[in-house]
């Protein structure tokens, strides 16, 4: 039997998900979470074979929360759900622990073979999301930079971006001057929008 986590946040679909995978005889849903926040410890729980997790979970900490349940969970296949409009969440998923890819659109039968197959050991990707993913800007700032860039996200001054990242105030000042240069916006709110748009800010 293999024993599925399942992270969607949509209440009604992850109903819907849960109830189409337990009517395979191979699989079972061995828990159904709305974030990613309880997953590591639910996985602790229910040791699951493969974790399917809805990719835009990955967006501000989902990333680092993901990270940590492969991290903990080697054993376990990670395998997202994501539509053509997500590729920059994608590509973060991909920088990780992800094994396989399907598309929001697939139908439910691509699933349950994309869940066996991760399940045998074998990597899943869907061939049009590979194409939005490779087609996809990638971001031009540094680590360093996106760590600034993520902080002054929030609205904070330079002075507290500074004390939160134990910068001095001046080398945030360098940072977001680089950080106008390569993304060529005219201020800070507009380099804030410009890498939200593309899915770089953490």
């Amino acid at each position: 039997m293999i024993r599925i986590l399942l992270v969607e946040p949509m209440t009604l679909l992850r109903g819907a998900l849960a109830a189409t995978l337990s009517l395979e005889d191979d699989l079972t849903v061995a828990a159904a979470l709305g974030c990613l926040d309880e997953a590591p410890a639910m996985a602790r729980a229910v040791s699951p074979d493969v974790a399917v997790v809805n990719v835009g979970l990955l967006a501000g900490d989902g990333l680092r929360l993901f990270g940590r349940l492969g991290v903990e969970q080697p054993g376990c296949a990670m395998l997202v759900l994501a539509g053509p409009d997500d590729p920059a969440l994608l590509n973060r998923a991909l920088d990780v622990h992800v094994r396989g890819v399907v598309g929001t659109q697939a139908a439910p039968c691509e699933l349950v073979r994309g869940i066996r197959r991760l399940a045998r050991g074998e990597r899943v990707i869907d061939a049009g999301l590979a194409v939005a993913v490779v087609a996809a800007p990638r971001s031009p700032l540094s680590e360093r930079e996106l760590d600034v860039l993520s902080v002054a996200a929030s609205g904070a001054p330079s002075a507290e971006v500074a004390a939160r990242l134990h910068l001095a105030a001046g080398t945030v000042r360098n940072y977001m001057s680089v950080i106008l240069h390569k993304t060529g916006a005219r201020n800070r709110l507009e380099a804030v929008r410009l890498a939200e748009d593309a899915g770089w800010l953490r």
